[in-house]
């Protein structure tokens, strides 16, 4: 059985965002995407463009003073633009630790990510880890 395609861009996505490589990650989504993240802390909104996406995704690696990372599980495409991804974050903020399961649900159109929409397994726990702004 062959890999969907969809499958090896969120792999790709997956290992620029774990390197910090944020060239590679802007090569694999449009120029208008948005990332859609969960609950209320000073992480959480909605960021649309990709020099906002990008901001959100260096803010959250200073947050954690580079601690993060996030080890994909799987990724279920559906064939028709939309796929899944399962993983586990674990991060180091003052002295707290979370490890915490999640999955993000992307929109892709033309081999390109135009949509991410994040979920996690206890958003009152992400809260409380990212803390709000301030």
């Amino acid at each position: 059985m062959s890999k969907h395609p969809d499958i090896a861009l969120i792999r790709q996505g997956y290992t620029a965002f774990n390197s910090g490589d944020m060239d590679a990650l802007a090569s694999l989504m449009t120029t208008d995407c948005a990332h859609h993240a969960p609950g209320s802390s000073q992480v959480s909104g909605h960021f649309k463009g990709l020099d906002n996406v990008l901001a959100h995704y260096r803010s959250l690696s200073e947050l954690t003073g580079g601690s993060l990372r996030v080890e994909l599980e799987d990724v279920f495409p559906d064939g028709r633009g939309h796929a899944i991804s399962v993983h586990k974050i674990y991060a180091e903020r003052g002295d707290r630790g979370i490890e915490m399961r999640g999955g993000l649900f992307f929109t892709l159109i033309g081999e390109k990510i135009t949509d991410i929409d994040e979920c996690v397994a206890d958003i009152d726990e992400a809260d409380a880890f990212w803390g709000t702004a301030g």
